[in-house]
């Protein structure tokens, strides 16, 4: 097991984030672990790139001297499955927010889903959804969104290196991505609704990569704490 002398060093911890569970609770979770059990009590601990609470998936954690190492994890490529819902949308681009609209369906075929898919590979401008944390006029998004006040979101340039289908049970669709960081993959599922002729949201999130570390290695908050107490 690794020492109070091993977290002050630097660690990298994978940690498979629980849903609901924000990634600052995550953090939290770890730091609280660390200085209960191991007494360190002023240790940097930090994530290289945050998980929305309603997705699960790796979360990479850096203690001590591998903090400085955060800004070069975020920029690694990072791997992506989950579940889009064709036919109807909502604000959040995901289940966060009600359904507020919903389309005709009957047109798409597996074979138009694979196609669309090709539309999407390579760098794309992508607008971020309304509701996520990019400060605007000195506010989140979110606040701007949920204070119902219209914001104009400029669009970025991301990059999405592989976008596979890998199951069509319409009106879902299961997917595999691979994408640059910065990447919002609700946005990707609205814009993947609209170039289908139909609208959609994203029902089911999973982060498994990050550069080369994968979720597989990866433990929950609880299995940490377990861990450092033994």
């Amino acid at each position: 097991m690794a020492t109070p002398e091993d977290f002050l060093e630097g660690k990298v911890v994978l940690i498979d984030k629980p849903l609901t569970w924000s990634s600052f609770q995550a953090v939290n979770k770890v730091k609280w672990a660390l200085k209960k059990h191991l007494g360190l009590k002023k240790l940097k601990v930090g994530h290289a790139g945050t998980l929305d609470p309603l997705a699960t998936g790796l979360l990479i954690i850096c203690t001590g001297k591998f903090t400085k190492r955060i800004m070069e994890l975020q920029g690694m490529p990072k791997e992506y499955t989950g579940t889009i819902m064709l036919g109807s949308t909502t604000p959040s681009f995901d289940l966060e927010t009600e359904v507020n609209a919903t389309f005709p369906t009957e047109h798409i075929t597996e074979e138009l889903i694979h196609e669309t898919v090709k539309q999407f590979l390579g760098e794309i401008d992508q607008q971020p959804p309304v509701f996520s944390a990019i400060k605007k006029d000195g506010k989140r998004l979110y606040e701007h969104a949920r204070a119902g006040e219209e914001v104009e979101i400029a669009f970025r340039k991301t990059t999405i290196y592989e976008f596979e289908i890998t199951r069509i049970a319409l009106p879902e669709v299961d997917f595999r991505v691979v994408c640059s960081k910065g990447t919002y993959i609700r946005s990707l599922a609205n814009d993947f609704g609209k170039a289908l002729n139909s609208g959609a949201h994203l029902t089911i999130l999973r982060r498994t990569k990050i550069g080369e570390f994968d979720v597989a290695n990866a433990i929950s908050p609880q299995d940490f704490e377990d861990g450092v107490s033994a």
